[in-house]
């Protein structure tokens, strides 16, 4: 039988989905698109509401409320967001790609997405210490 990580997006309960997040917290970064090309630049900027040191949420009930702009990622909008990285368990279970082997669903521990680092552990800053209009002082080339 196929392990439940393993079906389509579409077959996953709300359980199942929740626990396909890797933990790498790359979606929490604060993101700037080209007006003119429509290419989007990751910025080490943070949500305020991520602890850095897990890469959890501090209020994930009530993120979509503090944080009015997070964007949830849902069963239905995997496909419009062009701009997940290419890691992610998301992406790649939409396409009907394996798990990566740091995946913790594949390892068992939730720390092998930072020990292979792939996670933001350690690489990012809290959005409440930059300015919007500095974040594009803060673009990385890391996240693929």
């Amino acid at each position: 039988m196929t392990d439940w990580w393993q079906r389509p997006l579409q077959e996953l309960d709300r359980e199942q989905w929740e626990a396909l997040c890797d933990g790498c917290a790359k979606c929490c970064l604060h993101k700037l698109e080209d007006e003119d090309s429509g290419e989007v630049f990751y910025t080490k900027v943070r949500c305020r509401l991520l602890q850095e040191d897990n890469c959890q949420c501090t209020d994930y009930s009530r993120r979509s409320v503090l944080v009015p702009n997070c964007i949830q990622l849902e069963q239905g909008n995997v496909d419009e967001l062009d701009w997940l990285p290419s890691t992610c368990a998301y992406r790649l279970r939409a396409a009907g790609e394996p798990l990566p082997d740091w995946h913790y669903l594949v390892s068992g521990s939730r720390e092998t997405v930072h020990n292979a680092g792939v996670s933001i552990r350690g690489r990012a800053i809290s959005d409440e210490y930059v300015h919007p209009d500095g974040y594009d002082e803060h673009i990385v080339t890391w996240v693929e």
